[in-house]
Order: structure tokens, then sequence, then C-alpha cells
């Protein structure tokens, strides 16, 4: 009952069940929040951790009790049917000595090794071969009969179609299957797709970002302490999207010239940003304390931090410099998924959005507080503050200037003065006699 659990691939696994998609998608729903359980709770997992999230009635309710266990009864299953799946290796066992994870994992059918092959020959990031499996099984499933090899531009046009009408999926997920799919079909198969773009696209929604008043955010900032305070207030100081803050090195804050590079963001690019002159201090003071944790996992001969695509390669010890450390690292160790290695990476999303969460909570705020609204709100404040609205656009990362103006439609604009016409009805002040 309490053997760890080894089941890095499940969703890829769940995506080639012969099930429907709607229960796939229940499964991955449910199998999400019991494995976000255990992060935020430090708990292995194993079925005990699982009964501990079945019995939680805030987390699970009495009619959901069926259906979450069916799920986790086939993540288990499925689990113990993985070479491995049963157990972790122990620490000592990981070193560069032993055949990497991703090594391991060559695919189950012909094609699927090829674009395995073609993905790691190209140095694509791991999430993106994750994510490239995933459409192309999801697609496979889609074909029923017809091999994959066979496809072409009317199954992608009619898959397409599909997510969009019949699963309703958002824009940008719709776009990601289209990039699985032709890098699939186009790059592997070497097939000339035409032109397939009359599929029916999935709807856009355009929606107002929810932001916060310079006082919310510091009452939030007044409920959080330490580190967790330091990186809220940074992302906020400096417009971060999440894993832009969670992956800054040593040598991307420049405290001489109060500046934020952020290296490899959304679309692969590099920009700068400012650097809040209030927080030179405790971040002197961080960077101190992370030579002291270096210098432990120097002498305790760790393998470097991660380093992007390429450079592992031309720079071999890279990783055990001081400027590539990561300027959040997390407390503990963990397993690198692509190589198999047991290293020191930054802190996990899930617990920074957590502490967020429940700093909101304690706070009070009558707002959805994630972290990305303090990004929301840096760039709104700037703009009622008067930035050009090109110069929030740079410090943002924005590639179209349409995407900034949407926080145009929240600032508060001096001058316009408009009210409501039931504040020139005498009725309405009666609720203040009634408080």
């Amino acid at each position: 009952m309490n053997q760890r659990v080894w089941f890095v691939d499940w969703l890829m696994v769940l995506e080639r069940e012969a099930i429907p998609s709607y229960e796939r998608a229940r499964y991955r729903s449910w199998i999400i929040k019991y494995l976000k359980f255990c992060k935020e709770n430090h708990a292995i997992v194993c079925e005990s951790s699982a009964d501990a999230f079945e019995g939680r009635p805030d987390l699970v309710r009495s009619s959901e009790a069926p259906a979450c266990r069916q799920a986790l009864a086939w993540f288990f299953r499925r689990a113990r049917e993985q070479p491995g799946g049963e157990h972790v290796p122990s620490p000592a066992t990981l070193s560069r000595d032993v055949p990497p994870v991703a090594a391991t994992d060559l695919g189950k059918a012909d094609w699927e090794r090829r674009l395995i092959e073609l993905i790691r020959t190209r140095h694509l990031l791991w999430r993106t071969e994750q994510t490239y499996r995933m459409w192309a099984w999801r697609f496979v499933q889609f074909l029923g009969t017809m091999p994959i090899e066979s496809a072409g531009g009317d199954e992608i046009r009619r898959f397409l179609t599909h997510l969009a009408t019949r699963e309703r999926i958002a824009a940008s997920t719709q776009k990601q299957a289209l990039n699985a799919l032709v890098f699939l079909l186009r790059e592997v198969f070497k097939k000339e797709l035409g032109d397939f773009g009359d599929y029916q696209p999935a709807r856009r929604f355009r929606r107002i970002p929810d932001v916060l008043t310079p006082e919310e955010c510091q009452v939030l900032f007044e409920q959080l302490e330490g580190t967790t305070r330091l990186m809220a207030e940074l992302m906020y100081g400096s417009g971060l999207r999440l894993l832009e803050l969670l992956r800054l090195r040593v040598k991307d804050v420049d405290l001489l010239r109060g500046m934020v590079t952020v290296r490899s963001g959304k679309g692969g690019k590099d920009r700068t940003t400012v650097l809040p002159e209030s927080l030179m201090g405790a971040l002197r003071k961080l960077k101190d304390r992370l030579r002291l944790l270096y210098d432990q996992d120097r002498a305790g001969n760790l393998p470097g931090v991660w380093l992007p695509e390429g450079l592992d390669r031309k720079y071999p010890t890279a990783g055990q410099s001081w400027e590539w450390q990561w300027l959040f690292p997390s407390r503990q160790l963990s397993v690198d998924p692509q190589t198999g290695i047991r290293r020191r990476h930054h802190v996990q999303d899930a617990a920074f959005q957590h502490a967020i969460r429940e700093a909101a909570r304690r706070a009070r705020l009558d707002k959805r507080v994630t972290p990305h609204a303090l990004r929301h709100s840096f760039a709104t404040h700037l703009l009622e503050q008067g930035t050009d609205i090109r110069t929030v656009q740079d410090l943002l990362g924005h590639a179209d200037i349409s995407t900034t103006q949407i926080y145009l439609h929240v600032i508060k604009k001096p001058g316009v003065g408009v009210k409501s016409p039931l504040d020139k009805l005498g009725t309405a002040n009666q609720y203040g006699k009634q408080v």
C-alpha cells in the first residue's frame, strides 16, 4: 500500500486507451488533482496517499467518489504494468552511469520511434516531446483503422474540426494540436500536406484579466514571508511570467545595472525588464544564502543544474558554475525526467501557486488571485501611471501590441468620471441606512 509508484508517462498512456474521450477527460482531471494533492502535502504517490485523498470531503465530494476511485484505480493498475513502475530508483543508483530515463522510452509503435528520434535529434524540449507524442496518439485514436502513415491534410482538417466542435477545446489547444500533427506528417513522414486551412477554428475568447489594486498587492505581500514573498514581489515588480520567475539564474539578475534578463521566454525570446530598487537589499542577502547552498552541493559532488539545450554538450561543467545556479532553488533534490539524474531543480510551480492562493485567502481578497494576476497588475499599474504602451509591451515581452492593449480595458482612466445613473436617484442611499 505504501510502495511508491513511478509513472511519468501516465498522460500519454491514458491518451492511448480505447475509452471514450469524455471518460479520458474525467480520468485526467482526477489524476491531476491527486498528484497535485501529493505535491502540496509532500506525500509519496502510493495507494495509501490515494486513500487519504479520496477521504478528503473538501477535495472529493461523496457524489464524486466513484468517479475518483475509478480514475485512480486505472492509474495504479497501469502503473504496475509499466517497466519499473512500482518503484523509484534509490538516490544512490542515480548517476550519469545509468541509462537515462528518456533512453529507455523509445516509443511503442514504429511511427512513434521515428517521431522520438527526430525530436531528440533536433534537441526539442522534453515538454515538447511529451506534447507531440500525446497529440499523435490522440490522432491515431481518431483515425481508427486508418494507419497514421496514410493520413494527410484532409484527416488533419477533420481532426481539428472535431476538437473544436465536439470536444470544444480552446483555440490555443487546437493550435498546439495542429503544430504537433504538421511536425509528424511533414517532418517525419515527409508528406506534402497542401492547403487544409479551412478547418473549423476553435472559438476565441478575449477575457479581461484579473487585476489587483496596489493596495491589494500590498495586503497580499504582507501575508507572505521569506523567499516566497520576495518571489511574489519580484514577479509583480518586474512583470514576469511564472516560469520566467522560476527559471531565473543567478546571472540573470544584475544588481549593479538594475536589470532582470529573461532567457528563452515565451516564443524562445530573450528580453530585459526592470528590477525594483526596493528589492536590491533582499536579493543581495538571497545570493549570500545561495552561496552557502552552492558550496554544500559542490562539497557533496552533486551534478550541476540543468542547462538549456546544447549548452550541456558544449560546456559540460557549466551546470556546476555559480552563475548558472537557480535564483530560487528547491530545498529538495529531484530526478530529472529526461536524464534520470538526481540534481537540484528550481522551486516547483505548484508550490508557489499554492502559496499565493493561501495568502489571498488569508488576506480575504474577493478576487481570483493567481501568480499571473501579479503580472497583469504590473502592466495595468504602469499604464495607469502614464507609461507608454510600447514600453509596457517590451517589458512584458508581447510580440503583438494588441495583446498589451487588453490592459487598457481595466485601467482607471483619469478624467473620464462616468457615473452610474443609479447614483442620481435618491432612493439609492437607503442601503446605507439599513447597514
